[in-house]
């Protein structure tokens, strides 16, 4: 559940209120089919880390070797740091919601507040302190039904795929695919299960775990879509800033609706920037083969860990003041998602089917299959937002 909701942070909740308003649920039907292609991925990863025993970083290094490690080491930290500067304006800008007050004054606060976090709790006080947030998210579910969209069209448009070439809809899809299949929500499902230490026995029901809370994630970005593409996309607006995407939360709270979207863009920030940093000092204390998990205190042995958690927020603070808007960063953050996550999804495919990995417990073809049209699908759309533009 932790992971499935950090999927939903705040750039994929920009990135949803962008696309909804441009383009209204022309792009529901790539919402519906990404659901089966998370699930594969969230199931594959729970394996891995269950049978293994070991995060994704340290399988890629001790089975891929240490050049794709850091290859795949390098995409992660450079994507995370990416989503971290879009995730504290995003959380900062929620703030600022609430305050009047510009966003800019908490960037720095709440980077702090994440930090201390993760350097003051365990790993079982820092997920259970975590997993309430998804509840948040169901005011999007009720702002959807009392946005009375057109159901029908809803439907058409989600059951019937239709696409426009061009470069606002290929920007759209690249970004949707790079913010929901992005590798930091892998590879932390593959920390939670190397943390927890389950026993074998247990693999099909923490497969059905990790399914079950990506499917409820899925679901969710169906809403956010359908919601902001009811309640924005007629007024013809544009999303730039976070005031403009609270109004996709207007039926439901009216005046309310800016204090309601800060109260879910904040707490969907809180998890991610906290996942997001975790995932960050896992992978460079795999590649460097250092002690550190956020269940050992901080120490010579494992400052390493520590360092890299609250350097990626310190950095992350910084890039906030390039100036771009909240908003236009997030969707941004989602495109940068979608170009670097397939070297790491086609590393967790060939690692899963590995028999010098998962022994005789390899998966079934069934869930293979989608797992790599997932990984083909996310391919497909950057060579054609790389090419087309060229193309005219």
């Amino acid at each position: 559940m932790i992971a499935a909701a950090s999927d939903n942070d705040p750039t994929t909740v920009a990135t949803l209120a962008v696309v909804g308003a441009s383009t209204g649920y022309r792009l529901a039907w790539l919402v519906l089919l990404l659901l089966p292609m998370l699930v594969a991925v969230q199931v594959l990863s729970t394996r891995l880390g269950l049978i293994t025993g070991q995060n994704l970083a340290q399988l890629i290094r001790g089975h891929l070797g240490v050049g794709w490690g850091w290859l795949g080491a390098s995409l992660v930290l450079a994507v995370n740091l990416f989503t971290i500067g879009a995730d504290l304006e995003g959380g900062a800008a929620a703030l600022s919601l609430f305050t009047g007050w510009d966003w800019q004054w908490f960037v720095l606060p709440l980077a702090t507040s994440v930090g201390l976090l993760l350097l003051m709790g365990t790993y079982r006080h820092v997920t259970r302190m975590l997993s309430y947030v998804m509840l948040v998210f169901l005011a999007y579910v009720a702002a959807t039904f009392l946005a009375s969209p057109d159901w029908t069209d809803v439907l058409r448009h989600t059951l019937e795929p239709s696409f426009d070439w061009s470069a606002d809809d290929l920007t759209a899809a690249l970004s949707l695919l790079g913010t929901t299949l992005t590798s930091y929500v892998f590879i932390w499902q593959t920390v939670q299960e190397a943390e927890q230490r389950r026993p074998l026995r247990l693999l099909a029901a923490a497969e059905r775990q990790a399914a079950a809370g990506i499917a409820g994630a899925s679901v969710l970005f169906w809403f956010i879509l359908v919601g902001t593409g009811a309640t924005l996309r007629p007024t013809g607006r544009t999303v730039e800033t976070a005031q403009d995407a609270a109004q996709a939360l207007a039926p439901v709270a009216g005046p309310l609706a800016a204090e309601l979207f800060g109260i879910g863009l904040l707490a969907s920030a809180v998890l991610a920037l906290a996942v997001l940093a975790a995932t960050s000092g896992y992978v460079v204390t795999a590649m460097l083969k250092t002690k550190g998990s956020l269940d050992t205190p901080v120490s010579a042995a494992t400052w390493m860990f520590y360092a890299v958690v609250l350097g990626m927020l310190i950095v992350g603070a910084c890039l906030t003041s390039l100036g771009i808007e909240p908003i236009r960063l997030l969707f941004l953050a989602g495109i940068a998602g979608g170009l670097g996550t397939p070297v790491l999804l086609i590393m967790l495919l060939r690692l899963a089917t590995s028999p010098r990995v998962v022994g005789p417990r390899r998966p079934s073809p069934a869930l293979m299959l989608v797992a790599w049209a997932a990984a083909t699908v996310i391919c497909a759309a950057d060579i054609a937002y790389l090419v087309w533009p060229a193309l005219g």
